[in-house]
C-alpha cells in the first residue's frame, strides 16, 4: 500500500499545532500546588502561537463576578487543568452569557460560539474555577 507524503504530516502538524498551550496535567505551581486554569491574552490565527501574552493564573475554587481590568473582555485562550472546570460569563458580576469549559487546552476562543453571534474571545467578564 503506498502512503502519502502529506498523509504522514497531518499527526506531526496536529502535533505542533497544540505546543503553545501547556497541558492541563502540568497545571501547577512551582510549589506543586494545583492550579485550577490559566487565561491568555494573546490572540493569533496560529495555534503555535495562541496562550501567550498575559497570564493570568486561577487557584482552584477562585470566584471572580468581576475581571481583573487588564484581562476583562481580553482572553483569547484558556487552559483548564485536570479534573477541573471553569465556568465563564460575557457579563460583569456574573450576567450575560455562560459557558463551562472542561479540563483541556481552548487555544482559539474564537472557535467557540456565544450564542448566535459573537463568540468568546475578548467575551469574558466573570468566571467561578473548581475541581475535584
Amino acid at each position: 500500500m503506498k502512503t502519502s507524503p502529506s498523509f504522514l504530516l497531518v499527526p506531526l502538524l496536529f502535533a505542533m499545532a497544540w505546543a503553545q498551550c501547556p497541558v492541563p496535567a502540568d497545571l501547577k505551581t512551582a510549589n506543586g500546588t494545583k492550579i485550577c486554569a490559566q487565561l491568555y491574552t494573546k490572540n493569533s490565527a496560529y495555534y503555535d502561537q495562541c496562550c501567550a501574552g498575559s497570564v493570568l493564573v486561577v487557584p482552584p475554587d477562585e470566584d471572580q463576578p468581576y475581571m481583573p481590568s487588564a484581562f476583562n473582555n481580553k482572553v483569547t485562550s484558556l487552559v483548564v487543568g485536570q479534573r477541573c472546570e471553569l465556568t465563564v460569563w460575557s457579563g460583569k458580576g456574573k450576567g450575560g452569557k455562560t459557558r463551562k469549559f472542561k479540563a483541556g487546552a481552548y487555544p482559539r476562543l474564537q472557535e467557540y460560539r456565544k450564542g448566535i453571534f459573537g463568540d468568546w474571545a475578548n467575551a469574558i467578564s466573570a468566571y467561578y474555577c473548581k475541581c475535584s
